[in-house]
């Protein structure tokens, strides 16, 4: 996975904030909770994994994607385009909601 130098700067600027850890999947930057993937970045868009009822509603709106690498979109994750995420309160916001899913799901061992 290529990730988009800028964003993931951005990201690892907030973490901490999040009580996000960086790890590397796939050749690309990703960030973790718990052991669960909270995002991450393809190329230069912004992976989520919202839960598949967030990501129904977030697919509604301007500049969201399928989480779709492979030709098989991922069920409850969604990507973000860069202009969905080119202010630092939009990044926050995203992110926000991100951890918020994560933080319902139980740690892994």
């Amino acid at each position: 996975m290529h990730s988009d130098a800028k964003l993931v700067a951005r990201i690892d600027r907030l973490a901490e904030a999040f009580g996000v850890e960086r790890r590397m999947m796939f050749g690309g930057a990703a960030w973790f909770c718990g052991g669960h993937f909270v995002t991450g970045v393809w190329h230069d868009k912004l992976v989520l994994r919202l839960g598949p009822d967030a990501a129904e509603k977030a697919m509604g709106r301007d500049h969201v994607v399928p989480m779709d690498i492979t030709g098989r979109p991922m069920r409850g994750w969604v990507m973000v385009e860069p202009l969905g995420v080119n202010t630092a309160a939009k990044l926050r916001r995203w992110i926000g909601h991100a951890k918020s899913f994560n933080d319902t799901l139980d740690p892994k061992a």
